[in-house]
């Protein structure tokens, strides 16, 4: 589908505040690897495994933790002995404020959402983050440019628990989501939830973000368009 991005503003425009346009956070409007790569580095300072003092986000390619210590330049041997216990060392500080924080927007997020809120639509962010990453959430949002949280024009769908999984999460969120205003569009790199926003609300342009997922095999539906970024010719 050809200038879906441009089509979503000229619906929300169409609705105005009646009308509600929805974003997923992580891989979709923020690129979580300065977080992850710094996770493997204080991972490397604190067993003084040299090559991975030099990690970059660009050296990640998916989850695995497995690519960029190999890129890093460790050997496979190393790499399999080291992962499991680097894992447990990501997890306990992944999903955390202190470190949710690094996040950078992805290429034309911030603009994009800026034209989204010229429309007078509502925006809606719905992530699987919890509540305890909120003020780091927050704080990335101040210092990339997006809009703030007022619970009027702009809300925050935070799932109520760590341990709720994502996707029983933005089941549950869709009546909060329908109650907000009409779905214009929704906006998910994950398979599974943006097939699930297409089956809900049929009258929104669902829209796939070609970053990375949770490769659980799932196909987004041929109907759905993809995009890599949100930079496009206005």
């Amino acid at each position: 589908m050809p200038q879906i991005l441009p089509q979503v503003l000229q619906r929300a425009r169409a609705l105005g505040d009646r009308g509600a346009v929805l974003f997923d956070l992580d891989s979709t409007l923020l690129d979580n690897r300065p977080r992850q790569a710094r996770i493997l580095r204080e991972f490397a300072a604190q067993r003084a495994i040299e090559p991975l003092l030099s990690c970059i986000p660009e050296h990640f390619d998916g989850w695995s933790l497995k690519v960029p210590m190999r890129v890093c330049g460790l050997p496979d041997p190393e790499v399999d002995t080291l992962e499991p216990q680097a894992k447990s060392f990501w997890r306990e500080r992944f999903f955390t404020s202190e470190y949710c924080v690094d996040d950078v927007a992805m290429a034309g997020a911030t603009e994009y959402v800026e034209q989204v809120m010229q429309t007078g639509a509502r925006l809606i962010y719905c992530t699987g983050r919890h509540p305890a990453m909120r003020q780091g959430t927050i704080e990335c949002f101040v210092r990339e440019g997006f809009p703030i949280p007022d619970e009027s024009r702009v809300t925050l769908l935070m799932k109520p628990q760590f341990e709720m999984h994502d996707d029983e999460w933005k089941l549950i969120a869709r009546d909060e989501i329908a109650r907000i205003g009409e779905l214009v569009a929704a906006f998910d790199n994950e398979p599974t939830h943006i097939n699930t926003y297409r089956e809900q609300f049929p009258q929104a342009l669902c829209v796939h973000l070609l970053t990375d997922e949770s490769a659980r095999g799932v196909v987004v539906h041929e109907s759905i368009p993809s995009v890599f970024d949100f930079e496009f010719d206005c």
